[in-house]
């Protein structure tokens, strides 16, 4: 199974995030764009691993002990940058508490085989995804990086997005499947924040 350690957002911030998506999509319609109920902050990507393995995941999970996060969803940028776009995302706002968290799960995986990230925490909320170099023309830029900028092009035009605050109160382990409608995201265990 492919797993993952996230956080999810409320509703609130969902339905704020889906308007807004229904009003840009139409500028990159190249992009795969994510799907409002999928939305979720990730803290760690673990990959594929056995029923077996995940159990000792989740039981490592449960050993941590973490303050409740206030986060705020506002402004938005792309990945790896703005003139080479092959990510839209929502800026997440935290303070350490979130990276502390994040660097707490990396590292209570990593005596479990699982190897640490290879990068600083950078927390976001992705809303597209580019194809891959495969789709690429010939001497120019790809369809989905034309796309985002035209995207870019209308977003600099407005005032940067507000999606609000929430209060996240517990993680989760998730299980990724991947389905020819898109990825489906199934909550496996939820671990309390304090």
């Amino acid at each position: 199974m492919r797993l993952f350690v996230a956080l999810d957002i409320n509703d609130e911030i969902r339905c704020r995030i889906a308007r807004f998506l229904e009003g840009v999509c139409g500028f990159a319609p190249e992009v795969r764009w994510v799907r409002p109920e999928s939305l979720h902050v990730t803290l760690k990507f673990i990959g594929e691993k056995s029923a077996e393995k995940a159990e000792e995941i989740e039981r490592a999970l449960r050993t941590i002990s973490a303050e409740t996060i206030d986060i705020a969803f506002r402004g938005y940028g792309f990945f790896p940058n703005a003139r080479a776009p092959r990510l839209f995302w929502i800026g997440v706002e935290a303070g350490s508490k979130l990276a502390w968290l994040a660097a707490a799960v990396d590292k209570s995986l990593t005596a479990l085989e699982v190897p640490p990230e290879g990068h600083s925490f950078n927390a976001h909320l992705t809303l597209a995804r580019g194809g891959t170099r495969s789709h690429a023309r010939k001497g120019g830029p790809r369809r989905e990086e034309a796309s985002f900028q035209h995207l870019q092009a209308k977003l600099g035009a407005l005032p940067p997005p507000e999606f609000g605050t929430m209060t996240a109160r517990e993680f989760f382990l998730y299980q990724s499947q991947t389905l020819p409608s898109g990825s489906r995201y199934t909550k496996l265990a939820s671990f309390s924040l304090h």
